[in-house]
């Protein structure tokens, strides 16, 4: 996906046994679509930041949904019942998704978990790329791109830092 581009839907169902698409977050000033799984320790890492994000931009109206498209075959962490004790455990405040047919993550054109895809109110793609700048440590962190880039939004502006590269696993593609 290239800046500007809309969001491509999806309909995926959660690990709340709903199912989400593009018009569940319709009222959300922005929109944050992270591709995660269980089992990459990146993800692992950004977790916990994942949850106080979502807790610190509710009220501002940005939405935050992960999305699951690990081949779960090969990776059975990543199935669907894993993912429901992991929401829990970890407990989610933003739905986690299933994307079994991996459709969603080749739309997005999503390569790592956690890779991250920002939309504005009209779900034009205006950040791309990762959390912060140090995945390992949270104390040591410089740089918030994702929280830079939704205080940029909600001030009506475009994020001064539209694009970083995405680190984590790969995703698991089936063959």
């Amino acid at each position: 996906m290239n800046l500007g581009d809309s969001a491509p839907d999806f309909s995926l169902k959660g690990t709340d046994e709903k199912t989400y698409s593009l018009t569940s977050f319709k009222d959300a000033k922005a929109l944050v679509v992270v591709f995660s799984c269980n089992h990459c320790p990146y993800v692992q890492a950004y977790e916990d930041r994942m949850v106080e994000i979502q807790r610190d931009y509710l009220g501002l109206g940005v939405r935050l949904v992960a999305i699951n498209a690990n081949d779960a075959r090969n990776y059975p962490e990543d199935g669907f019942q894993e993912m429901k004790k992991r929401a829990e455990q970890k407990r989610f405040n933003f739905p986690y998704l299933r994307d079994e047919s991996q459709d969603a993550a080749k739309r997005y054109g999503a390569t790592h978990t956690p890779h991250l895809f920002v939309f504005d109110s009209r779900r034009k793609l205006a950040y791309t790329g990762k959390i912060d700048d140090n995945w390992q440590d949270p104390a040591a962190v410089r740089r918030h791109y994702l929280r830079e880039a939704l205080d940029d939004l909600l001030s009506g502006k475009a994020p001064a830092t539209p694009e970083t590269h995405a680190i984590g696993c790969t995703i698991k593609w089936k063959k």
